[in-house]
């Protein structure tokens, strides 16, 4: 298992390292001069020369990159270029909505997809288990923005409970509030990918009742249901553990859009404004700490799977 989990964390620390070039390279072909927004539309070329000299985006590309890499490995994601604060410090900052956001759409999607998964295939022959089935279809389909303006018309035009944009000023000093300006935004994330994971599961509960043990149980006396609990989950769960880190992913990059959409001061609303100025540390720090993020999760999933799998290990 140790020998495994290294392996993993090599396999890690080698795809941080590859997303780092990608992100850089990538941010250099972008269109507009950052030395030219930051100096003004009126400045002079002098001046824009002087102030991308001050920058160092005059170096050679190499050299902007091992500064950044040899910063990074000092913990230090660099400062914005637009007003000098540090990118770790305002991650930090605005993690405080971005995770929040992500914790409960996890959660409520975990809370649609797994028990009614499962009640759509014990059901399948039903009207109620055909019609899980066919509103997970359809809400799997749906675009995650046309599904937050719905909710905000329910809950916010029409029935007036919840607010349909904006994070309160004192933060999650006023749980109440802050917790209230999520709901919305968690939910539209939540019931997309939670109807995404309940097909999954359906999928994987079939699965399972068709396996022979489940079979042998139900031959021996117990009912189909409880040879399914008792026997064919365990598999189910851990099937799902792996669509996990998808999921995951799926709800950072959900959240990127649901920020906009919703005007929360997160990680992703403030990545798509640092685009927009070309603040190039900002993004390149902002970039490689989701994708670490990611990546930290798939670990976590790779090395759950092996605990979880004695199969695994005793193949190992």
């Amino acid at each position: 298992m140790i020998r495994y989990a290294l392996t993993r964390l090599g396999l890690l620390v080698l795809g941080l390292a590859v997303a780092s070039v990608l992100i850089f390279a990538s941010l250099r072909v972008l269109p507009g001069d950052v030395g030219q927004l930051i100096a003004g539309a009126e400045a002079t070329p002098a001046q824009v020369a002087a102030v991308r000299t001050s920058l160092g985006l005059d170096d050679p590309l190499w050299a902007q990159y091992l500064d950044w890499i040899g910063g990074l490995l000092r913990g230090d994601l660099g400062s914005s270029l637009v007003t000098g604060t540090p990118v770790a410090a305002e991650l930090v900052d605005k993690a405080r909505v971005t995770v929040p956001l992500a914790a409960l759409s996890l959660t409520i999607a975990l809370l649609i997809g797994i028990p009614l998964g499962v009640l759509s295939a014990l059901g399948r022959r039903r009207v109620g288990g055909t019609g899980l089935s066919v509103a997970a279809q359809a809400l799997a389909a749906v675009p995650v923005v046309w599904a937050g303006l719905m909710l905000v018309v329910v809950f916010s035009v029409w029935l007036g409970w919840l607010p349909p944009q904006g994070f309160p000023r004192a933060g999650w000093s006023d749980p109440a509030a802050a917790l209230r300006a999520l709901i919305l935004p968690a939910l539209t994330i939540g019931v997309v990918e939670g109807a995404l994971l309940l097909r999954f599961v359906r999928s994987a509960t079939l699965q399972a009742i068709g396996q022979d043990y489940v079979r042998t149980a139900a031959a021996k006396g117990l009912t189909r249901t409880r040879a399914l609990l008792a026997h064919g989950l365990p598999n189910v769960g851990l099937s799902v553990v792996t669509v996990l880190g998808l999921q995951i992913a799926g709800i950072i990059v959900g959240a990127v859009v649901i920020e906009q959409l919703f005007t929360l001061p997160g990680v992703g609303r403030m990545l798509v404004s640092d685009v927009a100025s070309r603040d190039l540390p900002k993004v390149q720090g902002e970039l490689l700490a989701l994708t670490g993020f990611v990546l930290v999760v798939g670990f976590i999933v790779d090395l759950a799977h092996r605990l979880i799998d004695p199969r695994q290990r005793e193949a190992a």
